[in-house]
């Protein structure tokens, strides 16, 4: 298109949008109700303004262009009001007399066992500064519950936080639906603890590998102030994995800092919702300085949890050796050697590692667009006495897992049930300005070539845009449904072949973690693409333009809800409720 045709649209674009913002007689009951709700404009009545200069039609304007001209000042004042911290949560001003936290411990639990776990305040380190956070029992991550495949146990919960709502979600675990405990305010039916409350959680642990729990409400702010940790589920026969020299469970996440504070939170919404709360401080094992020691010839079994926000990570161990043996629910067809991985939020991976010489290797988050070193393994001189090198070498075909995953096959090209497409709206903009102005932005934004939005490239509007204004949507092409409206039927053994699009034309493609409560579900296609070598997965990452086919074991009755994992997009509704019946 002829470039002065492009800057004439996009110019009549612009004035149109100014038009309808700033005329005086526009007066959009949503309009009213949206300043209502924005936090700078709740200490003003209706007919006052804090300044001679302020204007409620361009303090909703630059809540969402921040970058335009003459937005400085409400940017300014925007970013002093609007981001305020839950009370006495990320405020670090008294924390003298808080416990410092510690690191997880390994608690190891049989069969019919019951273990207390509280959240309380703790005060922690980070880059020599001391902040208030969360933990569970006073460690960062959380303790490690280790069990036994097919075992039971009872974790009495207790918050002891004032103030503070929470209740504690297992992730991944296909349990009673009972203690899958999502709040009323998403499924209507399980209440939040409150100070003092309490609550005793049956756990049941169908599936060995890697899990973890976290809140399931206020989730951007709680999971953000480190409460989670994992379940580690030992299998019940022996050859379930091949033999290492050591494990190690490691959990990746990232906290967004201002200076030497927390960027705080707003206690009536959800901010940066447009891009997400990317972290700009790394962490390993809520550590930003983390290191291993192995010795030579060791073979170290890692076991990977993204717990960050928002965060993909590319995983890459330079000279070092990667086998890929697990991913979320079970172990993969066949192991395989690989160079790198990418984990999504709330992904979990595990990972065979080889070191063949002594040394220091980097453990490294690798983009298109960044590199950290996320933590190292320093390798000592010593040789390992009985090195696993062998069953390292050896890739196992898991049989087991094949004749499990061929009782789904024949309906892997069965027609789809269901059609869902992945997309955002504005609560009060009408489309065509909004869409104008979304695609103005994206002008802007230069998208990358793996679809994968690895950092927050528009960082003043992203911090601007909250809850209150954006909602991210997952929609039911058949019905015209969206989020919570929809309300899928199916019985106990369906097998349910779901298609999901992640929309191009949408007002901003972002890539989105999609995660099933309560179910397991098999990958099958990627863009039309036959997957093989498949795993048995509870959360997938959708990117940009892309179209995934999954098969959902629908074994687990009663409610349950799927949701994008990005914390702020769930709290801005992108989540949904499905029955399985008995």
């Amino acid at each position: 298109m002829n470039q002065k045709i492009i800057i004439g649209l996009l110019t009549a674009i612009v004035v149109i949008m100014w038009i309808f913002l700033f005329k005086s007689e526009f007066r959009d009951e949503n309009f009213s109700s949206f300043h209502n709700r924005m936090m700078w404009w709740n200490n003003f009545s209706e007919n006052k303004v804090p300044f001679e200069w302020y204007s409620k039609q361009m303090a909703a304007h630059c809540s969402m262009m921040p970058e335009m001209p003459g937005c400085e000042k409400y940017t300014a004042l925007a970013s002093k009001s609007t981001n305020v911290a839950v009370e006495n949560k990320t405020d670090s001003s008294d924390i003298s007399n808080l416990a410092s936290a510690k690191k997880a411990e390994i608690i190891e639990l049989k069969n019919g066992d019951t273990y207390t776990m509280e959240v309380t305040k703790v005060k922690k380190e980070i880059w020599n500064k001391e902040v208030q956070m969360l933990a569970y029992n006073g460690s960062i991550p959380g303790p490690v519950i280790k069990v036994a495949q097919n075992s039971e146990i009872t974790l009495k919960f207790i918050n002891k936080v004032p103030d503070l709502e929470t209740t504690l979600h297992s992730h991944g675990l296909r349990l009673d639906n009972a203690f899958d405990w999502v709040p009323v305010d998403m499924m209507w039916k399980q209440k939040v603890l409150k100070y003092g409350e309490s609550f005793e959680y049956k756990l049941k642990f169908p599936d060995a590998g890697i899990y973890w729990y976290h809140p399931h409400v206020a989730e951007d702010m709680q999971q953000a102030m480190w409460l989670y940790g994992n379940y580690l589920v030992e299998p019940t026969w022996d050859n379930y994995w091949s033999k290492v020299n050591r494990e190690e469970t490691l959990v990746l996440d990232d906290i967004l800092m201002d200076n030497d504070k927390i960027e705080k939170f707003s206690s009536s919404f959800s901010n940066y919702v447009l891009m997400w709360r990317y972290g700009n401080t790394m962490m390993i094992n809520g550590d930003t300085a983390y290191t291993l020691n192995a010795k030579k010839w060791e073979v170290l079994r890692m076991y990977f949890t993204n717990v960050s926000n928002t965060r993909p990570y590319n995983i890459h161990i330079p000279w070092a050796k990667i086998k890929l043996v697990w991913g979320d629910n079970g172990k993969y067809e066949k192991e395989t050697f690989i160079e790198n991985f990418t984990i999504a939020p709330a992904e979990r991976y595990v990972v065979d590692v080889y070191f063949p010489d002594s040394g220091t290797f980097e453990i490294q988050n690798i983009t298109p667009v960044s590199k950290y070193t996320l933590w190292k393994v320093v390798v000592s001189n010593e040789k390992i006495k009985n090195s696993y090198k062998w069953e390292f070498d050896t890739l196992r075909t898991n049989k087991d897992v094949i004749s499990d995953i061929d009782k789904f096959r024949p309906y892997f090209d069965k027609p789809v049930d269901k059609n869902l497409t992945l997309s955002l709206g504005h609560k009060w903009m009408k489309w065509w300005m909004w869409g104008g102005m979304m695609w103005w932005m994206n002008m802007w934004n230069e998208q990358n070539d793996d679809w994968i939005e690895r950092e927050d490239s528009m960082q003043a509007m992203n911090k601007n845009s909250n809850s209150n204004t954006l909602q991210w949507k997952i929609l039911e092409d058949n019905t015209g449904k969206e989020n919570m409206d929809i309300n899928w039927k199916f019985k106990v053994w369906d097998k349910v072949k779901i298609k999901i699009y992640n929309d191009p034309n949408s007002m901003h493609p972002m890539q989105h973690p999609i995660h099933f409560h309560g179910q397991r579900f098999l990958v099958i296609s990627r863009n039309w693409v036959a997957q093989t070598n498949l795993v048995w997965k509870d959360t997938t990452l959708i990117k940009k333009w892309e179209t995934v086919e999954i098969l959902v074991d629908m074994n687990n009755p009663w409610d349950w809800m799927s949701h994008c994992h990005i914390a702020e997009h769930l709290m801005s509704g992108m989540m949904m409720h499905f029955v399985v019946e008995k």
